[in-house]
């Protein structure tokens, strides 16, 4: 269907592919913010809040629209990603663009989140305040770390496609549209 409207061979280039990948896990991590902001409520409305082990009377389909969209940006991220390190890579670097392409999601994953954690952890607790990360979870923040998660990959998407217009496809075999 997007070859009809881009009129390019695989449908979108893998520069447009990681973006939309990117776009879609910032819908995903907005809409995960409303619902953890609608469980809390819920949590305040049932009178939950100072019972940690209590269950929240909601429906586990108030989880399905953000793993949907989270599979879906990691579908076109993942995708574009590694045809990406496939291809724009030198035939001889081939496989350390393919370890390059699996480092990413480790350093993303572990190193990264946990220092992120750790800074909010620390700054939010300041003072005698509650972190945003709590042992009773009715009484986190947890809406605001995902708040902060999706700004920060509105920061990231806005960079890579500042970047991304300025990128030159290396093989002539390769599809040389721009975002």
């Amino acid at each position: 269907m997007a070859r009809a409207f881009t009129r390019e061979p695989s449908g979108i280039t893998m520069l447009q592919r990681i973006g939309t990948g990117m776009f879609f896990s910032i819908i995903s991590m907005v809409v995960t913010a409303l619902v953890e902001m609608k469980r809390l409520q819920t949590a305040r409305d049932y009178d939950l809040v100072d019972l940690p082990s209590a269950t929240i009377p909601m429906s586990i389909w108030w989880l399905v629209p953000q793993y949907f969209l989270y599979g879906l940006a990691d579908v076109f991220t993942m995708v574009g990603l590694q045809e990406f390190f496939y291809d724009q890579v030198p035939n001889e670097l081939r496989s350390m663009g393919l370890s390059f392409y699996l480092s990413i999601f480790g350093v993303g994953c572990f190193l990264i989140s946990n220092f992120l954690i750790s800074i909010i952890k620390e700054a939010t607790s300041w003072g005698g305040h509650t972190s945003w990360f709590s042992d009773n979870l009715n009484l986190t923040d947890l809406d605001y770390f995902y708040w902060l998660l999706a700004a920060l990959s509105a920061v990231g998407l806005l960079a890579y496609m500042y970047f991304a217009k300025s990128y030159i496809y290396n093989r002539a075999s390769t599809i040389s549209t721009q975002i």
